[in-house]
């Protein structure tokens, strides 16, 4: 064989095996990159994203985007450094993403339980901010725990020792101010009947100088009306600030937005407390690129917001939900808000 074309294949084996585990041997990272937006006041497969029956709904116009982060898996050397190397996304150790100690399957119903858990969270937050009733109920009761016979999934909390309970808090900090093996007396009422237990408190099992009662008290909104979001596929908590804008926004007279597009994220409690989340520097890329300029940030993520801000968005800091609406109220009518800057 000629001497050319010997030297010629030994030149081109290395490069071909080279090709061939770069482009089939995945490695032990995920890419975290822009996800995609969607506005709350809109539809998606023809259904409004929050659809409230059974009342009326004020008219809206503008964007209330939620924001996503996407997530690309089985990622080979190539794909890895290709993604890398673009600057759109992030590189980031597989078990950050996908725990260990975790099937697939465990991790996906997580994120929809957090994902369901933000829009029931959204709903009553919005709802106690418009200043509609709720109750606070028993949820679900521990097998093991000192309520087990006294109470049932379901029944409404009236009072504790005398203290009317209105919100998950105040039934967590009534309970918690009491020492264990304290005696208490529960006001409920089950299916329609008033009744009272008394209980015998427990330690909690992370601190044993508070009481336990052993139930997951959840607050119900009282009213007349329905409130559906329709969003399949999607998992996490962060979506929880822009449901409960677009729920406030479709309830109450005039316009959050003033027809303009405002994206945003962050987790929500039922007393409306915004709180943190990942990923923020892809989010806001992804709202720009949607055409936002307005973005609003939970305040612990203000500065890491600020270090990657997006040309021609402006960052409104939020740390509770009225903050939210007070400030899309402000830039509404020409004012300013609180920055991340």
């Amino acid at each position: 064989m000629n001497r050319r074309i010997v030297t010629l294949i030994a030149a081109l084996i290395p490069i071909v095996v080279l090709g061939v585990i770069g482009s089939t041997v995945t490695v032990p990272y995920a890419a975290l990159g822009r996800g995609p937006t969607f506005n709350t006041l809109g539809e998606v497969d023809g259904k409004p994203v929050v659809d409230i029956q059974g009342t009326a709904v004020d008219p809206t116009t503008g964007n209330l985007n939620m924001t996503t982060v996407s997530v690309k898996d089985g990622l080979t050397i190539f794909d890895a450094l290709g993604l890398w190397a673009s600057g759109r996304d992030g590189i980031v150790p597989r078990s950050e993403v996908f725990p260990p100690d975790k099937s697939r399957e465990e991790i996906d119903q997580s994120n929809q339980a957090d994902f369901a858990k933000s829009e029931d969270n959204a709903e009553v937050a919005a709802l106690r901010f418009l200043n509609y009733p709720t109750v606070v109920r028993v949820d679900q009761v521990g097998s093991d725990s000192p309520a087990n016979d006294a109470l049932q999934p379901g029944d409404e909390l009236i009072s504790i020792n005398g203290v009317a309970v209105d919100s998950v808090a105040a039934v967590q900090q009534t309970v918690s101010s009491a020492s264990p093996g304290t005696t208490i007396e529960v006001r409920y009422r089950r299916d329609g009947v008033e009744g009272t237990a008394a209980i015998r408190l427990a330690a909690r099992p992370d601190d044993a100088e508070k009481g336990y009662l052993g139930i997951t008290p959840v607050e119900v909104p009282t009213v007349p009306f329905t409130i559906e979001f329709n969003l399949a596929d999607i998992g996490g908590p962060s979506a929880g600030l822009m449901f409960s804008l677009a729920v406030v926004d479709k309830l109450s007279p005039g316009e959050l937005t003033n027809g303009t597009f405002v994206a945003g994220t962050g987790t929500i409690d039922a007393a409306g407390e915004v709180g943190p989340i990942g990923g923020i520097p892809y989010k806001m890329g992804a709202a720009r690129e949607a055409g936002a300029t307005t973005f609003l940030v939970p305040e612990k993520n203000c500065d890491e917001a600020r270090q990657q801000t997006p040309d021609g968005l402006r960052l409104v800091k939020v740390s509770t939900l009225d903050d939210a609406v007070h400030s899309l109220n402000a830039l509404a009518s020409g004012g300013d808000a609180p920055s991340c800057g």
